[in-house]
């Protein structure tokens, strides 16, 4: 496999990652503006955090697709091809956006784990260290929301 094919499966992996990421980003966006109930304040908070958090990493991820020297997608229809996460069609409960959050972000750790893959195959020093950054964020985020489901559910006992 050439150099440019190589490359070329990198861009594609953090590609998916930027897809994933945004359509994370606009799911924990819309949650944070449509949250209701008893544990509102809580949740609206937790969400901007994590829709901010979200924002700075497209750019990064974006910017590494540049700097490999691809252009990134350009419109939502065009980066939805990329994505692995499930589309929601309506805003669930407060326990329905903390399930699917968890998942989501589930997912991503796998778009990651694939990404760190094939960066390590074509020694991407700065792909690998993206992907494992990322890692960490979704790994850490998978527990912060699986504690707060189990929270919710012992208080709707």
């Amino acid at each position: 496999m050439d150099s440019s094919s190589k490359s070329n499966q990198v861009i594609a992996g953090l590609t998916g990652l930027l897809a994933d990421t945004y359509d994370l980003y606009f799911a924990t966006q819309t949650f944070h503006w449509n949250v209701t109930g008893i544990h509102f304040p809580t949740l609206h908070q937790l969400f901007e955090q994590q829709y901010a958090e979200l924002a700075s990493a497209i750019d990064t991820i974006a910017e590494r697709i540049r700097t490999l020297g691809a252009f990134t997608p350009v419109n939502f229809g065009a980066l939805n091809k990329y994505s692995s996460l499930q589309i929601l069609s309506d805003i669930p409960d407060s326990q329905g956006m903390l399930s699917y959050l968890k998942l989501s972000n589930e997912t991503v750790v796998n778009t990651c784990n694939e990404l760190l893959k094939i960066a390590e195959e074509v020694k991407d020093e700065s792909s690998m260290a993206l992907a494992s950054e990322r890692l960490s964020v979704h790994e850490k985020v998978v527990w912060m929301y699986s504690a707060t489901l189990k929270t919710e559910a012992a208080l709707f006992r």
